[in-house]
């Protein structure tokens, strides 16, 4: 069965098309600031690519049974774009109103004998040819809803300032400067607001360790270490104007240096991967700093599923359910009652990314089975159904000891 069949009969239904509504509300603000631009004119080259490119555009379906269940931010959603032959992703992937902004690797770079820095390479959409380009200038980059605008920091981390990245013309349009040094980045959900997560060193650092294998011989391999990250708070920035406020906020422990904040789906709290504790891999704080319990709607939710609240927000996605070792492609994982943590149904999929829409998630689905090195490709998953249709190619196997990361996706809303 080929992709645009996978399509229909993941896709049976057709939902009425609904008339476009405007991007994000920070690019809308953000327009006000910007030149006007003669738009590039898309090469035949890349025409002919679109032609022959994986692109299906079925209108994605919604569980509202009539009502419209978008953020009412966010455009409508023009269907499937997969390239089920290309990984990494030269061209654009997504699915109802995810879309894959971007996607980065990273690779080790010594520093000394025994300590390094895991540095990341990114690839941006180019909304104009949609394709995805590398630009080597970013350590970190954050991509707000509407994928007109990029947040992002330079090279060296932790990074004094900020900037704002138009993401069609590759230029920074403004700069917001920090006293503290920032590490991490992350975009409410309306997109008005920035929280900045800072740190006394870079959060990527690497140290190089002996381990032993099944014979006995010794290797080394790099680690980010346990307990090791030297977070010191958070900015929560208003995009606009980029004003806003630092708080401190103590590390705690975690599995690694990297410990970003991100907002809660209200933007009234935001939260950090902790280890230990009953919320899910998360702790939340207010926008003061101060430890808080978990929003009602957001306490079953874990910090390392990607996806968390569906549009609706009547919908959570979880962690791996179950995986079958002898059966390729066959894990599933847990969609629940927010409020209750109440299992609803299993999903397709072993790790949760993006929801498309209300019925669908973008997901990593692994290709081989549990005796085999684990190989991933993004899929589209269906609540209510097994099937599932290829978005990417297949991720290359990943050794402890590689140098080099496998590719990793971002998401951002449309």
């Amino acid at each position: 069965m080929n992709v645009e069949e996978l399509v229909r009969e993941a896709l049976r239904e057709e939902a009425d098309g609904q008339p476009p509504a405007p991007a994000g509300f920070a690019d809308r603000v953000l327009g006000v600031r910007r030149r006007r631009r003669t738009r590039r004119f898309v090469s035949v080259a890349a025409a002919t690519a679109a032609v022959v490119a994986v692109a299906v555009g079925v209108p994605l379906l919604d569980s509202g049974r009539g009502r419209d269940v978008r953020p009412s931010q966010v455009v409508d959603s023009p269907g499937i774009q997969a390239h089920p032959d290309q990984s990494p992703p030269r061209e654009r992937i997504g699915a109802g109103d995810a879309a894959l902004a971007a996607y980065y690797t990273a690779e080790i770079r010594p520093r000394t004998a025994t300590r390094g820095v895991a540095e990341r390479t990114y690839r941006l959409l180019d909304p104009g040819t949609g394709r995805y380009e590398k630009d080597a200038r970013w350590s970190f980059v954050a991509v707000a809803p509407g994928l007109k605008t990029a947040a992002v920091l330079e090279r060296d981390l932790p990074a004094r300032r900020i900037g704002l990245l138009d993401l069609a013309t590759g230029e920074v349009e403004r700069w917001i400067p920090v006293r503290h040094g920032v590490g991490g980045l992350a975009f409410s959900y309306d997109g008005t607001r920035l929280v900045a997560t800072t740190y006394g060193e870079n959060p990527d650092l690497r140290t190089r360790e002996k381990l032993f294998d099944s014979h006995g011989r010794d290797r080394w391999t790099w680690t980010a270490g346990f307990g090791a990250s030297s977070r010191s708070g958070f900015y929560d920035l208003d995009v606009a104007s980029g004003a806003g406020s630092w708080s401190p906020v103590a590390s705690g422990r975690d599995i690694g240096s990297r410990m970003d904040f991100a907002y809660s789906r209200s933007g009234r709290l935001v939260y950090g991967r902790y280890l230990g504790g009953r919320d899910g891999l998360q702790q939340f704080y207010d926008l003061n700093g101060r430890k808080t319990a978990a929003p009602a709607n957001e306490r079953y939710l874990r910090s390392d599923v990607p996806a968390r609240l569906s549009p609706s927000g009547g919908l959570a996605a979880l962690g791996l359910a179950k995986e079958a070792g002898g059966s390729p492609g066959r894990s599933w994982s847990s969609v629940r009652d927010p409020r209750t943590g109440k299992e609803i149904t299993k999903v397709r999929g072993g790790h949760l990314l993006a929801w498309a829409d209300e019925k669908h998630l973008i997901a990593w689905e692994r290709v081989t089975s549990l005796e085999e090195e684990y190989r991933p490709r993004l899929v589209l998953v269906t609540i209510g159904s097994d099937k599932v249709v290829p978005l990417s190619g297949v991720q290359e196997p990943w050794k402890p000891t590689d140098v080099r990361e496998p590719w990793e996706p971002v998401f951002a809303r449309r």
